[in-house]
């Protein structure tokens, strides 16, 4: 494979711009690109016709009125489309009746080809100019974090930037399974998870998959991904195995964030459908299966200017940095600040049931900096100087292997925000999400903090500044240290300490989602020209009838397969171990069948807790249905009805590790099929 060659072919990007548009059309393209100036439809229209040769296709068929038909594909279509708006999730912004939306083209992420059909990345607003997609806001707070990023760095001497731009890296982890096995779980099937079933008696115990040899269809399923994702133009590179069982990762090298987020959506489609060519279901659900790792996706953020600065690097000596210390402090100042909105960014019902256990970050947000940056920190709250220490070679013991270099600090697995070298890695964000929302809350506070510090420095001289720029940086420190913590996220006395630091510990979306229509929030999203109050209150809404759907989705799906499922296996087995039984009384007319009385009598006990345990599901996820305030019904969907899905799958699950596997109708979590590498 010619990776050269194949990387972005199916790809409108800018260098098939550069070789197939006019010079001054190219131009005005690139201008719209880098300083989001207005596309004239002229350009447009060139830019069209050009495209259309490039990816001519039957989609761009139009009849004419003598039966025939052209190939058509103008500037204006590029540019605006009307599709419907009305089906689309919009929180009230949109009646049913009214359907009107309109997409606009965006010219910074590049058209491609794919399954024969031409996509363009475009934004999506209602017929009122309301955001009705992740896009429009997420390229509004890329453009509010680069003007305050711009003014900061000229205060600070660094005139020559007149751009700056978040780069990010987005690590898809995702579960690979069997897909006839998969087809007969109708849970995995509707709500993707798992919402019974016995733990198999192997799960990730011995720690053995991480560094565990790829198995060959996987192998194979990963080199057809990255073929894939590479003639799209998505630089997939790093893939290896994950911590739990038949679960594997996939991280792309960096790219600028809304790029990087449509790359992100892209390859998670195309894992799906490389994964179906080679008998496999991709599961991007947060935790698929209980007792074991969920899936994550770390966002990892930085910032850099026009000019090829990665603001985020320390260099050798972050002590004397201004420039990446004021940076530093305005991600510190932001995270704290503005913790219960970015907590808000990746709360899902999925995400809830991994956040907090088996290597997901905790719930509560803090900001682990590493050993060096803690030294550079304190020296600035003490006001002394600091040296950084710098890496150390570090011998293996055996001449052999070559000696290496340690980092100046470890790597905390436990913190949800961690600096990483030049970069912080964002942890909580789960598989399945879209993670526009997550870099929107990041650029838009770190913006709001460099805004509050232009304002603090914009009238102090030249010779003065350094001093004021150490003032600055110590009074931030001193209010939003609380949020700084290297230590275990997974301690009750971390828990302990977090609380009393005044950290929120928003364990679930609707303990979460309230500060998203908060007075500080609505401040901080409008005042950057982010969301309108309406589109904020939008989204509220929108979050609330995900979780209260999900949720109940899973319920009836639970019950359903209680019911119709389940049962029909518990009642069989019994009956037949009571048959088995009185052929051997007949037999032995003395015997006590302990076994199979044993068996009976704990399966009779069970099912009792069953019927019991469904009934009670059965009557609040009816009683759930007609709570009218959305916020009250998600709380009792999550009190309440998900308290009784785990009450039923205790249950259930302790009855089907008695009843043999031919019993079940749908595969046990222990099960192996011919065709499976690993356990389901």
């Amino acid at each position: 494979m010619n990776i050269p060659e194949i990387y972005a072919s199916m790809v409108f990007n800018d260098k098939v711009m550069r070789e197939r548009l006019p010079k001054d059309i190219y131009k005005a393209v690139r201008k719209t690109s880098k300083n989001g100036t207005h596309l004239e439809l002229d350009v447009a229209n060139t830019v069209a016709a050009v495209m259309k040769e490039w990816a001519i296709h039957d989609g761009f068929i139009s009849p004419t009125e003598d039966g025939g038909v052209i190939m058509d594909f103008s500037g204006k279509e590029l540019v605006k489309g009307e599709p419907d708006a009305s089906s689309f999730p919009s929180g009230g912004l949109r009646a049913t009746f009214e359907a009107r939306g309109y997409t606009a083209w965006d010219p910074s992420s590049p058209a491609f080809v794919k399954d024969g059909s031409l996509y363009i990345p475009t934004a999506f607003c209602s017929y009122g100019g309301e955001a009705l997609d992740k896009k429009t806001p997420l390229l509004r707070s890329m453009e509010a974090l680069s003007d305050a990023a711009v003014k900061i760095l000229h205060l600070l001497g660094s005139t020559d930037v007149t751009h700056v731009d978040t780069t990010v890296g987005s690590e898809q982890e995702y579960f690979l399974i069997d897909k006839e096995m998969y087809k007969k779980r109708k849970d995995l099937l509707l709500t993707g998870r798992t919402l019974m079933g016995a733990p198999a008696p192997k799960g990730q115990e011995m720690e053995d998959h991480y560094f565990g040899v790829l198995k060959p269809k996987v192998s194979e399923y990963m080199h057809e991904l990255d073929k894939e994702l590479w003639e799209l133009g998505v630089p997939a590179k790093t893939k290896h195995n994950e911590v739990a069982p038949s679960q594997h990762e996939l991280a792309p090298v960096f790219q600028t964030a809304n790029v990087a987020v449509d790359h992100n959506q892209l390859t998670m489609e195309v894992m799906k459908k490389v994964a179906d060519k080679f008998g496999y279901a991709c599961l991007l659900h947060e935790k698929p299966f209980e007792g074991i790792n969920g899936s994550g996706k770390h966002n990892n953020w930085s910032v850099s200017t026009d000019t090829g600065v990665n603001l985020l690097d320390p260099g050798k000596t972050p002590g004397q940095d201004l420039q990446f210390l004021v940076f530093l402090m305005a991600v510190i100042a932001a995270v704290d600040e503005y913790q219960e909105v970015l907590r808000i960014s990746v709360a899902t019902a999925g995400n809830d049931h991994r956040l907090g256990g088996n290597e997901a970050p905790p719930a509560i947000v803090s900001i682990f900096v590493g050993d060096e940056l803690e030294k550079v920190l304190s020296s600035i709250e003490e006001g002394t100087s600091v040296k950084g220490s710098g890496k150390t070679q570090m011998g293996m013991g055996a001449h052999v292997l070559p000696h290496i270099m340690r980092d100046t600090t470890d790597r905390n697995r436990t913190s949800p925000f961690a600096f990483t070298g030049n970069k912080f890695e964002f942890r909580m964000p789960g598989s399945s999400l879209s993670v526009a929302d997550p870099n929107i809350v990041l650029n838009t506070a770190v913006a709001d903090k460099l805004v509050l510090f232009y304002e603090r420095l914009k009238d102090v001289a030249p010779s003065e500044m350094d001093e004021a720029v150490h003032d600055l940086l110590q009074e931030m420190l001193k209010k939003h240290k609380r949020i700084l913590f290297n230590g275990n996220g997974y301690t009750d006395e971390w828990v302990e300490e977090a609380g009393r630091r005044g950290l929120a510990n928003l364990a679930s979306l609707p303990d979460a989602v309230p500060h998203f229509i908060s007075d500080k929030s609505i401040s901080l999203f409008t005042k950057h020209g982010i969301y309108t109050r309406e589109e904020i209150l939008s989204r509220y809404e929108i979050y609330l009838e995900n979780y209260v759907k999900t949720v109940h989705i899973e319920a009836l799906t639970l019950l359903e397969m209680v019911r119709k499922d389940f049962t029909t296996g518990l009642v069989r087995y019994m009956k037949d171990v009571t048959t088995e039984a009185l052929k051997k009384r007949d037999l032995l007319p003395d015997s006590l069948c302990s076994y199979e009385s044993e068996i009976l009598k704990t399966l009779d006990k069970t099912s009792e807790e069953i019927v019991a345990a469904m009934n009670r599901l059965a009557e609040d996820t009816s009683k759930a249905e007609g709570i009218a305030d959305l916020l009250e019904q998600a709380k009792f969907y999550h009190e309440t009805i998900l308290a009784e899905m785990d009450e039923l799958r205790f249950w259930t699950d302790r009855a089907e590790a008695i009843i043999p596997d031919e019993y079940l109708p749908y595969p046990p979590h222990s099960v192996r099929h011919p065709r499976c590498e690993e356990s389901v």
